[in-house]
């Protein structure tokens, strides 16, 4: 009991633990019940969630070894706790800056070139109007994303080769001495980036197709009778209904800027190219695989996922303040 505002005694509220118990109860078997009903579902997802929680989550029980001496013979759990070692003698490397530069500036060309042409080829399809000449194109597109990625770089190596591929075999025709292009250090970003693009720009695109699918054919008959053009009816219409998709996707590949991948990267390195094309990703492999340094190793890869982290919540809060789109 206490005393308020004019001299009315009101009772102080009392929480029921009894209420809590009964509320949770509740809701775990109205959860249950649900699972029953829709249990086709949720068998449907359960290999994706297995998937995700075996190679996602329980990963992360080893990121401990960031701050630990790594023993064999004490598994994950034991060695000699060093604390920050690892991440300082990753900070104070020679290696260091280069790696982070490598590293943003390839994944930062990759967004810059990448992340807009996937909206340029949806906004395209969209205006094709016949239904074969659509599924044709799309079709010649969205081939590239199932080549594998050592086919793809042995493709690149035989056609940028300067004394069989076709790339040389052309500049020789035209007068000009063929180019080793994998083994000279400005073009490696380049033919990087742009072998990317061609390999995932059409696939990327679906999502901004199945977009632009929900807009109402109303609002085109309607731009048509005002006389807008395809032009317009693309900027008024088409491209102010896939800003929100835009601005999710651009902040979770935000969240990636640290990462471009291991696999391609390293297929096309070589001894010639090493200085710009030594990645977090590749130096880890090396570091942690081939010298067998792994709390080091680990400790690279939490400060890479770290700062991938922080830079998606800079971008998110920064989507949220400038637009009413955001991930959280």
């Amino acid at each position: 009991m206490y005393e308020g505002e004019g001299g009315d005694c009101l009772e102080h509220p009392t929480i029921n633990t009894k209420d809590i118990v009964n509320s949770k109860t509740g809701l775990l078997e109205r959860f249950i019940k649900h699972v029953k009903l829709y249990y086709q579902l949720y068998l449907l997802v359960l290999p994706a969630f297995t998937i995700v929680l075996l190679f996602n989550y329980l990963p992360m029980y080893g990121l401990q070894l960031s701050f630990k001496q790594f023993d064999p013979s004490r598994g994950l759990t034991g060695g000699e706790f060093v604390g920050l070692e690892y991440f300082q003698r990753f900070f104070n490397s020679h290696q260091f800056w280069n790696l982070i530069k490598n590293t943003f500036l390839l994944s930062f060309y990759s967004l810059i070139v990448g992340f807009p042409i996937p909206v340029l080829i949806a906004l395209l399809f969209n205006q094709i109007r016949n239904t074969r000449a659509k599924s044709l194109m799309q079709t010649v597109v969205y081939i590239p994303h199932f080549i594998s990625v050592i086919a793809i770089v042995g493709m690149l190596i035989v056609f940028l080769s300067p004394s069989i591929g076709i790339v040389g075999n052309l500049l020789s025709f035209v007068g000009i001495e063929p180019i080793n292009f994998m083994g000279k250090t400005q073009y490696f970003r380049s033919i990087f980036v742009l072998s990317e693009v061609w390999q995932h720009a059409g696939w990327n695109s679906i999502i901004y197709i199945a977009a632009l699918s929900g807009i109402n054919p109303q609002l085109y008959e309607a731009a048509k009778v005002d006389g807008a053009s395809r032009m317009q009816q693309m900027v008024k219409i088409d491209i102010p209904y896939l800003i929100p998709t835009m601005v999710i996707l651009l902040i979770l590949n935000a969240g990636s800027l640290l990462t471009v991948g291991f696999e391609k990267v390293f297929l096309m390195q070589n001894p010639m190219n090493l200085p710009v094309s030594e990645v977090i990703e590749t130096y880890v492999y090396k570091i942690g695989i081939l010298s067998n340094q792994i709390s080091y190793s680990t400790a690279i890869g939490f400060f890479n996922t770290m700062i991938n982290f922080l830079v998606l919540v800079i971008v998110n809060q920064v989507a949220r303040k400038t637009s009413d789109n955001s991930l959280w």
